[in-house]
């Protein structure tokens, strides 16, 4: 019969060496919060019962849990830890939200174990279980600088004797480089007996879950380990700098997936993805871009350099450059920058183009339609092989409501053309330069707008005087009378 597991994440610590008011657990790498990561990884093994212990901030903790129990389309129960008082006192508390009759093994990871993935849990369960299930089994590596690490104290015939914290270890077991990750397997009866034993004579006055190991092996129960040399893999998260590190660590293994599964990646250095990007091959990530979100990149697209795209769809072989875009589609060939702004709802249509120092929000471009350069496109939907002059607004707020624009297809609109909502432009229509389009345009037809010019000569120097600008009017014209009478002396 196929033995149950139960996971039990750690979430209940207060991170004071964050310095946050956000809990250390909801901190972000890659996308995702550390409480996020730990509980894709623990679901990914689709344990029985996955139970995480809140404490510290427990409100946000617990609404950030229900989100991810939505997410991940399975039960999350929370366990409260009321009193920080030790690893052993948190699990004690996540215990109580398992099933009294649970026999089967109970894994035990941390929330700010962020690199921790499905496959190492995988293994170190297979560990536990062959040939026959042990009282405990520990996650452990190896490290340069264990200064903070529990210490991994062997036997001479190498099984694991004990876990020494920091605190409580000698000269000799400080020198000692492998380390405890914080992660274990126990079976779940001999876990609660030994539970029981716990006691806070240490430095810290705590119940550390590291005594079991000990309390374990002088019953005389089997206890194992598994060492990944992953060091980084099982890396904790207490201060921003640890946080800064394994978020680097993680884009560059990110990034290292992609390039091997067919993405030109220029510069690796400047480049950043989440972890719920998609990129097909033959993509080109140039220097300065930052993919967020779930934005998927499809093939022979070339985004950057200095591109940052977040929840944005992208076509394949579309070109986006110097361009920041959020909750946008992007056609296939289509091609935006340099300097667009693409807000939430822009939907820009295959071979579309979307020019330097463009805004769109919440508009529908169609397909071979243009908005080349300093235009503005808000609550819109234009149709296909049109093009909007330069310098276009559409003036969707009249400041307490927001209307909308429809421009039909193959229209040419002229520079400086005012769009005020809510306005319809049919099909074939033009627009003359700086018009401003109060009424409906019907298809085929040319709208202008705006009085005949009118020039108020000398109004320069009457209004302005002693200005640059009326000295040099001045000048102008005195040269201008100058070249007359030379011009009538020489026909004379």
């Amino acid at each position: 019969m196929q033995v149950q597991t139960a996971m039990i994440v750690l979430a209940a610590g207060a991170g004071t060496r964050m310095r946050s008011k956000t809990p250390k657990v909801l901190h972000t790498l890659g996308g995702r919060s550390m409480l996020s990561h730990s509980l894709h990884a623990a679901s990914a093994v689709d344990p029985a019962h996955l139970v995480v212990v809140v404490g510290h901030e427990r409100e946000r903790v617990e609404e950030a849990v229900a989100d991810l129990a939505k997410e991940l389309g399975r039960t999350v129960t929370i366990a409260v830890q009321d009193a920080q008082n030790g690893t052993g006192h948190a699990v004690q508390c996540g215990l109580t939200q398992l099933p009294e009759d649970f026999t089967g093994t109970i894994v035990v990871t941390a929330a700010d174990v962020p690199l921790l993935d499905a496959d190492t849990i995988g293994e170190l369960l297979e560990t536990h279980a062959d040939p026959e299930p042990a009282a405990v089994t520990v996650l452990t590596t190896t490290v340069t600088e264990p200064t903070g690490y529990g210490r991994i104290v062997r036997t001479t015939d190498g099984d694991v004797a004990s876990i020494v914290e920091e605190k409580d270890a000698t000269a000799a077991e400080r020198a000692i480089t492998e380390v405890n990750s914080g992660v274990y397997a126990f079976d779940a009866a001999r876990l609660r007996t030994s539970l029981g034993e716990l006691s806070t004579d240490n430095a810290q006055g705590e119940l550390y879950l590291t005594d079991v190991i000990g309390i374990a092996r002088g019953r005389g129960d089997v206890v194992r380990a598994v060492h990944t040399d992953d060091a980084m893999r099982v890396a904790g998260v207490n201060d921003r700098v640890q946080l800064a590190a394994l978020t680097s660590e993680l884009n560059r293994r990110l990034l290292e997936r992609w390039m091997r599964e067919g993405v030109t990646v220029l510069d690796p250095s400047t480049t950043w993805v989440d972890v719920e990007v998609v990129l097909a091959p033959d993509v080109t990530l140039h220097p300065g871009v930052q993919l967020l979100g779930r934005t998927a990149i499809a093939e022979d697209a070339e985004i950057g350099p200095d591109t940052t795209l977040t929840d944005v769809q992208v076509g394949a072989g579309a070109s986006v450059v110097r361009t920041h875009g959020s909750g946008a589609t992007i056609g296939a060939y289509a091609t935006v920058g340099p300097f667009s702004y693409l807000r939430p709802g822009t939907e820009l249509g295959a071979h579309g183009k979307l020019g330097g120092f463009v805004e769109t929000k919440n508009a529908q471009i169609g397909a071979h339609s243009k908005v080349p350069h300093l235009t503005y496109v808000g609550d819109a939907e234009i149709g296909e092989h049109s093009n909007i002059g330069a310098s276009s607004v559409f003036v969707n707020y009249d400041g307490v409501e927001k209307y909308r624009t429809v421009v039909g297809s193959h229209v040419r609109t002229g520079s400086d053309t005012m769009f005020v909502a809510p306005v319809n432009v049919g099909d074939g229509a033009y627009t003359g330069a700086g018009t401003v389009l109060r009424r409906d345009v019907p298809p085929g037809a040319l709208a202008v707008s705006g009085a005949p010019q009118r020039n108020i000569e000398g109004w320069v120097q009457r209004n302005r005087a002693g200005t640059a600008a009326a000295e040099a009017a001045s000048q102008a014209q005195q040269a201008e009378q100058d070249h007359e009478r030379q011009k009538d002396g020489q026909d004379q």
